[in-house]
C-alpha cells in the first residue's frame, strides 16, 4: 500500500511555476473548498511489533525536527502556502523541540519524552499507525507509529531489509534526496531553476567536488575492492536500497502521488501526467556523500588565508616579532582551552615545526581566487545576480566549514542508577525537510535506531543498537594541505615532479528555464574547474616572483564513498559488543568527526579522519611547493592514498569521568584547523555545567538534559566574558548616566543568569532585553577599539578573515546562515577574556603577544569600554537588528528565532532560539547482552 494517498483535483492543476530562491514556493492564493477530497488509507492491523533485542529499558528517546514526513503532494503545498496547514507528521516533532527552551527546569525523568520520541525498538500494538510490504514483497514489512510516522523496518533478508530502507527514504525524502544529489554534481540549477541561491550553492561544492561521473563511479570500485566482504555487502546494500528507492518512485508516480515539488519545477505534468523522475543509481549515493562531507566532515583548509594573515603580522611588526604576534593569536595549542580528552594523555598532530620547510607564502597583493562561473547568459549575467551568486553559499548550506554538533556522556561511576548517560547530536541546521531522517532497521546483521542523511539511509548513521548508542560532532582537524604548483607555458600548465604538466580541465554546463514566481529569466553558465594531481586549483598568486596555482588536497577526495564500511559495522550487532568493538568500527570512518558511546557499563570517545602524515618540516598552516619532498609520506596521486597516522594517535579514550564535546579542542597538542580555541569556547558552556554534575555524583537522564538545555540557552559573552569587562569598567566609578544605565542592565542580566530566554512560552519577547541588545551592539564596537588601534587596520582585518569577531544568534552564520540556531563557536572571546585580564593583572596561561586594550593600561582600556559601551547604549534596536527577508527592524526574538529553511514546498513557523543539536538522543542503558 503507497503511503502517500492518490492526488486528489489540486494536484491536477496544470502548472510549470519553480520555486524562488532556494526552492522556496511562492504564496499562492488559492479557493480549496471542495477541491480536496479527504486523504484515505487502508487502516493498519494492531499488530504488536514490539522488538525483543532492546536493553534500554525504555530509556532511550530521540528527536529530529521538524518532522518525519518531508514529502508533500502539490495539493498539500498549495494548501500549506494558502493556508499553513501541514501534512500529517510534517512538523509533530518541531513543538516538543521547541518547549525545550522553556520546559526544561520543571523536566523530570518521567516527563523527558514531552519533548522527545520514545526511541525504543518497535511499535507497541496500540501504537501502530500503518503496516505495509512495499512493492509487495513477502520479505519487509514497514510499520509506522502514531506519535512520529517514524518507519520501523522489519526484514527477513538482507535484500528485502535494505529495499524497504529505500523505500522507506522514498516515502519520507525523495525531492529533498534528489535536490542534493543534483547538488552533488553541480546541477542543481537546471533541475530547481536558476535562483541566486541556487547557483551558489552548486558552485560551492563543485569547488570542493569537480567530480566526473568516472570519479564518482571508481570510488564506489575502490571502496569495494578494499575492503572485502564488507566492501560487496556494502554494494549488495546499496543496490537493493536503490531498488526500494526507484520502486517508490514508480508506484509514486504511476498513482500519481509524487513529491508536488517535480509539477512546481515543470518536472512533471499534473494533468497528463507526462515527464519523469529520473531513477536513482549508484553514483548518486557518491554524489550525495560528497555534500555531506563537505559540510560537516572535511576540516582544514584556510592556508591562505593563514599565510596573507601572517605577512600581515610580519609588515606590522617584522619578521620574528609578526610572527610571535601571529602564533599568539592562532592559538594552536592553548594551555587554557577546554578539552574533550582531560586525563592528561597528549596526542601530537599537525604541530609547528622548528625550522619550517617547502613554504610558499604568496607575494603579498598577489593572491586571486581562481574562477569557477563563465559564460553566462540571461539575467544571470547582470553584476546584481553575479554578487548574489558568489555570496549565496554564504546564506545557504555551502558557507565556511562549521562546527557544530554537542554530547554530553557521563560514566556510570557518577550516575544516579549506576549506568552511563548521554545527552548528544549533531547539529545540522534547520530545513524543511530535515536533511536528516529518523528510522529503525532490522534485518539479517542488522539492528538499529536513529537518523541518517536522506539518501544514505541504507545504515543509521547516529542512533542506537541493541544495548549501546554512538554519536558525533565535527572535530575539524586539518586533512586538508595547500599546495603551490609552479606554472609553466601558459596559465593551465605546472610543474610535476620537473615536467610541464596540463591540468586537468572538468566542466558543467547549466541551463536554466524561466521562474515565474520570482521573475528570474532564462540563463546559463558553465561551471569550469581546473585538477592538478596536487588536487582542484582554488587560487592563483606569485610566490617570489614566479606565478603559481594554489591547489587543495583533501585526504577524502576521490574517497566519499570509504565511510560506508564503518557505519555498517555500527549497525552490526554482531561486530559491536563493546567500547573497543565501537572504536574500531570509527576508524573506518575516513570524516573528520569525534565520535561518543555508551551502553550499560561503558563509555567510549574516538577521533575519526584520515590523517595524513605529512613531509618532515611542513607546517600544515600555510601553503607548501608542490614538490616530491614536501607530499604526503607515500602519497599517490592515481589513488589519492597516503600514509595516514595511526589509530592510537587519534584522540580516544574509554571511561573518562565524562566527556563533553562542542566542537572543541579534543587533547593537549592535537591542532585543530580551528581559530579560536581558547581560554573562551561554547564547549566550557557544557564543561562547567557536567564538571558540577559529576562532583556532586548522582546524575541522572533529567539533570544532563537540563545542563545540556541550560548551556544552550546561554549568551557564551556574557556569561564568561562580560563579568571581566565589568571588573574594568567597575575600577572606578561609573559617573555617565547613560554608560551607568547599561552598566546597571548588564549586572543584572550577568545575576539572572546571562540567558537569553522568553520572558514566558511564546511571548516571543526576551527577560533582559535591553540588556541583550545592549552587548549585541557593543561586542563589535569593544573589539574593534580593544584591539585595531594596536594591531593596525589591516592585520585587524586580515585576522577576522579567520576568525569573525562574532556569532551571535542573530548573526549570519553556519549552515543556513541567519536564524540557524547553531551560535557561538566562532569569535574573539578568547582573545578579549586573556587581554582584559592581562590588563586587570590576573595570571594568563598562553596569554597574547602584547596587551591590546589601552595599551594595556587600565584606566586607558576602561574608557575605551566606557566610550564604545556609551555608543553601543545609544543605538535603537531597528540599529542593532536591521531585519531581513525573515523579520522586520528591531524584532530582537525574531532577528534570534531558527527558521527551517524551505528545500521544498512546505513551510514551517519560527521557533524561539536554542543552541543545541538538530537530531539528539538522551540514553541510559539497563542491561547488556
Amino acid at each position: 500500500m503507497p503511503r502517500r494517498s492518490p492526488r486528489t483535483a489540486p494536484d491536477r492543476l496544470r502548472t510549470s511555476r519553480r520555486l524562488p530562491g532556494f526552492l522556496k514556493t511562492a504564496s499562492v492564493c488559492v479557493l480549496v473548498a471542495g477541491l480536496l477530497a479527504p486523504f484515505t488509507r487502508t487502516a493498519a492491523a494492531a499488530v504488536d511489533a514490539t522488538a525483543p533485542n532492546d536493553y534500554c529499558g525504555g530509556q532511550c528517546s530521540d528527536i529530529v525536527p521538524p518532522g518525519e514526513n518531508g514529502n508533500a503532494t502539490l495539493a498539500q503545498i498549495l494548501l500549506n502556502q494558502a493556508f499553513g496547514t501541514q501534512p500529517s507528521h510534517a512538523e509533530d516533532q518541531l513543538g516538543p523541540y521547541a518547549g525545550l527552551a522553556t520546559g526544561y527546569k520543571g523536566l523530570t525523568d518521567a516527563t523527558i519524552n514531552t519533548f522527545f520520541n520514545d526511541a525504543s525498538f518497535g511499535v507497541p500494538s496500540g501504537q501502530v499507525a500503518s503496516t505495509e510490504k512495499p512493492a509487495g514483497r513477502g520479505d519487509v514489512t514497514i510499520v509506522r507509529d502514531k506519535k512520529s510516522g517514524v518507519p520501523h523496518i522489519t526484514g527477513t533478508t538482507r535484500y528485502g531489509t535494505e529495499f524497504g530502507a529505500g523505500y522507506a527514504a522514498g516515502e519520507d525524502r525523495l525531492w529533498l534526496m534528489d535536490v542534493f544529489r543534483h547538488v552533488g554534481r553541480g546541477r542543481l540549477t537546471s533541475f530547481a531553476g536558476g535562483a541566486a541561491a541556487n547557483q551558489g550553492l552548486e558552485q560551492q561544492f563543485y569547488r570542493d567536488a569537480p567530480y566526473t561521473e568516472a570519479d564518482l563511479q571508481a570510488q564506489i570500485d575502490n571502496a569495494v575492492a578494499k575492503n572485502g566482504a564488507r566492501g560487496r555487502q556494502a554494494l549488495d546494500d546499496v543496490n537493493a536500497y536503490l531498488a526500494g528507492i526507484n520502486a517508490y518512485i514508480d508506484a509514486s508516480d504511476s498513482g500519481r502521488y509524487f513529491p508536488g515539488e517535480y509539477v512546481l519545477t515543470g518536472h512533471k505534468d499534473s494533468i497528463t501526467n507526462a515527464g519523469t523522475i529520473d531513477h536513482f543509481k549508484v553514483t548518486d549515493m557518491v554524489a550525495l556523500a560528497s555534500v555531506i562531507g563537505s559540510l560537516f566532515g572535511s576540516g582544514g583548509g584556510g592556508e591562505v588565508n593563514n599565510a596573507r594573515s601572517l605577512l600581515a603580522a610580519q609588515a606590522r611588526y617584522g619578521v620574528e616579532q609578526g610572527t610571535r604576534v601571529w602564533e599568539s593569536f592562532r592559538e594552536r595549542n592553548d594551555p587554557e582551552a577546554a578539552l574533550t580528552v582531560h586525563d592528561g594523555r597528549s596526542f601530537p598532530y599537525a604541530a609547528k615545526p622548528a625550522d619550517a620547510q617547502g613554504q610558499a607564502l604568496p607575494d603579498t597583493g598577489s593572491v586571486t581566487q581562481e574562477p569557477l562561473v563563465y559564460d553566462r547568459t540571461g539575467s544571470a549575467a547582470t553584476a546584481s545576480a553575479r554578487k548574489m551568486s558568489a555570496t549565496a553559499a554564504g546564506a545557504t548550506l555551502g558557507s565556511a566549514r562549521r562546527g557544530m554538533s554537542n554530547a554530553l556522556v557521563v560514566s556510570g561511576e557518577h550516575t544516579a542508577g549506576g549506568h552511563p548517560i548521554a545527552v548528544f547530536g549533531p547539529q545540522t541546521g534547520y530545513f524543511a525537510p530535515q536533511l536528516l531522517m529518523l528510522q529503525e532497521i532490522q534485518g539479517p546483521g542488522i539492528s538499529a535506531r536513529g537518523a541518517s542523511f536522506a539518501g544514505l539511509s541504507m545504515y543509521v548513521e547516529l542512533g542506537r543498537g541493541q544495548d549501546y548508542s554512538w554519536s558525533a560532532t565535527t572535530s575539524g582537524q586539518d586533512i586538508i594541505d595547500t599546495y603551490a604548483v609552479e606554472l609553466c607555458q601558459d596559465d593551465y600548465h605546472y610543474l610535476y615532479h620537473g615536467t610541464c604538466t596540463a591540468m586537468d580541465k572538468v566542466e558543467q554546463k547549466n541551463a536554466w528555464s524561466p521562474t515565474v514566481a520570482d521573475g528570474t529569466a532564462a540563463g546559463s553558465y558553465t561551471m569550469r574547474a581546473w585538477r592538478t594531481k596536487y588536487g582542484p586549483v582554488a587560487y592563483r598568486a606569485a610566490v617570489g616572483g614566479k606565478k603559481v596555482a594554489y591547489t587543495t588536497l583533501r585526504s577524502s577526495y576521490l574517497h566519499e564513498a570509504d565511510s560506508i564500511i564503518g557505519f555498517q559495522m555500527l549497525n552490526d550487532p554482531d561486530y559491536v559488543k563493546g567500547p573497543q568493538d565501537f572504536q574500531s568500527a570509527a576508524q573506518h570512518i575516513n570524516f573528520t568527526f569525534n565520535w561518543f558511546y555508551a551502553d550499560s557499563r561503558h563509555t567510549a570517545y574516538y577521533n575519526s579522519g584520515d590523517n595524513p602524515v605529512r613531509a618532515d618540516g611542513v607546517d600544515a598552516e600555510f601553503p607548501v611547493w608542490g614538490r616530491p619532498a614536501y607530499e604526503w609520506r607515500n602519497w599517490d596521486p592515481a589513488t589519492n592514498t597516503a600514509d595516514y597516522t595511526p589509530a592510537s594517535a587519534h584522540p580516544n579514550s574509554m571511561d573518562q569521568d565524562y566527556y563533553i564535546s562542542w566542537n572543541n579542542k579534543q587533547a593537549e597538542e592535537y591542532t585543530t584547523a580551528s581559530w579560536g580555541d581558547g581560554s573562551v569556547h561554547r564547549g566550557d558552556l557544557l564543561d562547567d555545567r557536567v564538571k558540577k554534575l559529576v562532583a556532586a555524583g548522582g546524575v541522572t537522564r533529567t539533570k544532563l538534559v537540563q545542563a545540556m538545555a541550560d548551556a544552550g540557552l546561554a549568551d557564551l559573552r556574557a556569561e564568561d566574558v562580560l563579568p571581566e569587562l565589568l571588573k574594568v569598567v567597575d575600577s572606578a566609578p561609573v559617573t555617565d548616566p547613560t554608560a551607568a544605565a547599561a552598566v546597571g542592565k548588564l549586572k543584572a542580566w550577568v545575576a539572572a543568569g546571562a540567558k537569553r530566554t522568553e520572558t514566558s512560552a511564546g511571548s516571543k519577547t526576551y527577560a533582559d532585553a535591553d540588556a541583550i541588545r545592549v552587548l549585541d551592539a557593543w561586542w563589535p564596537l569593544l573589539v574593534k577599539a580593544e584591539f585595531e588601534p594596536g594591531l593596525g587596520p589591516d592585520l585587524y582585518t586580515a585576522i577576522t578573515g579567520s576568525l569573525p569577531v562574532d556569532e551571535a544568534p542573530s548573526a549570519g552564520h553556519g549552515p543556513t546562515g541567519s536564524h540557524a540556531g547553531s551560535s557561538f563557536q566562532y569569535g574573539w572571546w578568547s582573545y578579549v577574556d586573556k587581554d582584559i585580564r592581562a590588563v586587570l593583572g590576573e595570571s594568563v596561561r598562553g596569554g597574547l603577544a602584547h596587551t591590546y586594550c589601552g595599551g594595556g593600561s587600565l584606566g586607558a582600556c576602561r574608557d575605551t569600554l566606557l566610550g564604545t559601551l556609551k555608543q553601543a547604549a545609544g543605538l535603537t534596536a531597528a540599529q542593532v537588528y536591521p531585519g531581513d527577508d525573515q523579520c522586520s527592524a528591531g524584532d530582537q526574538w525574531c532577528a534570534d528565532s531558527i527558521t527551517q529553511r524551505t528545500l521544498g514546498g512546505i513551510k514551517h513557523g519560527r521557533i524561539s532560539w536554542q543552541n543545541r543539536p538538530t537530531f539528539q538522543q538522551v540514553v541510559e542503558y539497563t542491561s547488556h547482552r
